[in-house]
């Protein structure tokens, strides 16, 4: 029997190296979608605290109403002596975020912090930390919505050290009955989320900044309400 030319021991190699990235690219796909189908799930289980316990303080990272509103209603009872409402629009005041809440003017006053700089949760994650940092707090609780919760604490404890986080996810609308496969927008904030945190999680293998230095913020010691 002939050797193999060499252009047929090229298409052997050609071929062989073709199926290998379809295989790698089958793995890669099939893992992506179990990935996701595993975070949707985590996601959905997800549910409020009816009674968190306490902290020192508390961080809500904006992007809806029910957030601000969950954070200043922990406030209020007491379950942290300090909040910051992170990633606030730069035109937005303090009493501005005070009359859409409807919370009470001394509480806002004495006790919320307003951060303008962050943009997004990696920007959260920054100023939260230089926050927690110039105070010293120990023990936070953390706001956001469900679906925002595993990327939040993921950025946060990259940049937060040794502070320990409580999450308070807050919960619109529950997924968990499977419903969410059927309703396009749910889907997308999903996956949107889950690539997002995918991508989060390979820039942890990224060299990040060193503990952030204190810093001031736009506080209820130099804005008052009522401006």
């Amino acid at each position: 029997m002939p050797a193999p030319t060499k252009s047929a021991r090229g298409r052997e190699r050609f071929a062989s190296a073709l199926k290998l990235s379809a295989l790698i690219v089958l793995l890669t796909v099939t893992a992506f979608a179990v990935g996701f189908g595993l975070f949707a799930t985590y996601v959905s289980r997800l549910a409020t605290p009816e009674d968190p316990g306490k902290a020192d303080a508390i961080i809500v990272l904006t992007g809806g109403q029910s957030r601000i509103d969950a954070a200043v209603s922990l406030l209020k009872s007491g379950k942290g002596k300090r909040l910051l409402i992170s990633g606030v629009h730069p035109a937005a005041r303090l009493r501005d975020l005070q009359a859409v809440t409807g919370g009470d003017k001394a509480l806002f006053s004495c006790c919320v912090d307003i951060d303008h700089a962050a943009l997004d949760t990696v920007g959260n994650a920054w100023e939260s930390a230089k926050w927690v940092t110039s105070h010293a707090y120990n023990r936070v609780i953390l706001v956001t919505n469900n679906y925002h919760m595993p990327r939040s604490l993921l950025e946060m404890r990259r940049y937060i050290g040794t502070t320990d986080l409580l999450p308070y996810p807050v919960v619109n609308s529950r997924p968990d009955d499977g419903g969410w496969m059927t309703k396009p927008d749910a889907v997308r904030v999903l996956f949107t989320e889950y690539t997002k945190y995918l991508a989060a999680l390979a820039l942890g293998v990224i060299p990040i900044r060193g503990t952030p230095e204190p810093v001031t913020v736009v506080n209820a010691s130099s804005v008052s309400v009522s401006q």
